[in-house]
């Protein structure tokens, strides 16, 4: 499998993750449920720490 294809799915899973992480985080919020809130948010910034050295390893072409 080329690089650049692993780093889509790679780069795609990431990416659903951090949606479900903001609707978990949407859920929570409306359910005023301060664990469920804590626990969202967490998983949405180790999410993006997971993004930001994926993107700026990205080989372009």
């Amino acid at each position: 499998m080329k690089q650049q294809t692993v780093w889509i799915f790679n780069f795609s899973g990431w990416l659903i993750f951090t949606i479900c992480a903001l609707f978990f985080l949407w859920g929570a919020l409306r359910a005023a449920d301060a664990i469920s809130i804590v626990a969202s948010v967490l998983f949405l910034v180790g999410c993006i720490v997971f993004i930001i050295p994926l993107w700026a390893n990205r080989h372009d072409g």
